[in-house]
């Protein structure tokens, strides 16, 4: 009850809920209200937003997208379209909480493109798995032999079976941040091997969603080489 409580009242706007003794004497032990008025947290105050961009909003780096939900429309959704078509493999960083990258793959799919999902941890070589024909051990517990199964490249097979109206293929990694940078390098050269190909390796993690090209992350622009 008292955790539920003062957490309740923790650096929250000021009520006119009235508090008991007990529940004072409580906030008191906890550090959470001082006796005098210099050490108490600072109360949340309102915050301004615009849909144009201000000099306190450009000093301080926020803006209406930040108090816009997952769950809402994205300002920034032809932006991010433009830059797949553009770069055709991006890394991205996302919250920690997840959710929020929902509507660009939403967005993606609406626009006609097809998923392969894929995550970075035992995923092996990048390069064997997604385009050569490769083996795969199946878990033997100790008792059946070990055995080795063939299995087609993952892209080239799917690329196959593609429907004639699709407009290509979303190559998807989750935890891309585990991968070498020759296995990044590799990614960010898919599309220019398999040109119906895009490539969206999530990379690491930010406040908000954020993203640049795959190359840039990999270390294959021409900034990145002379450094």
């Amino acid at each position: 009850m008292v955790a539920a409580t003062s957490c309740f009242y923790y650096a929250a706007p000021s009520t006119s809920l009235c508090k008991t003794n007990h529940l004072r004497q409580n906030q008191l032990r906890l550090g959470m209200f001082g006796t005098s008025a210099t050490t108490r947290k600072p109360r949340i105050g309102l915050v301004m937003c615009s849909n144009e961009s201000t000099e306190s909003e450009s000093e301080d780096g926020w803006g209406i997208q930040d108090f816009i939900g997952g769950d809402l429309v994205k300002f920034d959704l032809g932006k991010w379209l433009s830059d797949v078509e553009e770069h055709k493999s991006l890394a991205i960083y996302t919250p920690h909480e997840g959710g929020y990258e929902g509507r660009y793959f939403t967005r993606l799919r609406y626009q006609g493109y097809y998923f392969l999902d894929l995550s970075a941890r035992g995923l092996g070589d990048p390069e064997t798995t997604l385009t050569k024909v490769h083996p795969v051990c199946p878990a033997h517990v100790g008792k059946q032999p070990i055995a080795r199964w063939y299995f087609p490249p993952e892209v080239d097979f799917r690329l196959s079976v593609l429907p004639p109206d699709a407009k290509g293929l979303i190559v998807w990694v989750i935890e891309a941040k585990v991968l070498s940078k020759a296995e990044l390098q590799f990614l960010a050269i898919l599309p220019e091997l398999r040109p119906k190909v895009r490539v969206i390796a999530e990379c690491g993690n930010w406040r908000k969603v954020v993203w640049r090209p795959l190359k840039e992350a990999a270390g294959l622009t021409e900034v990145a080489l002379s450094n």
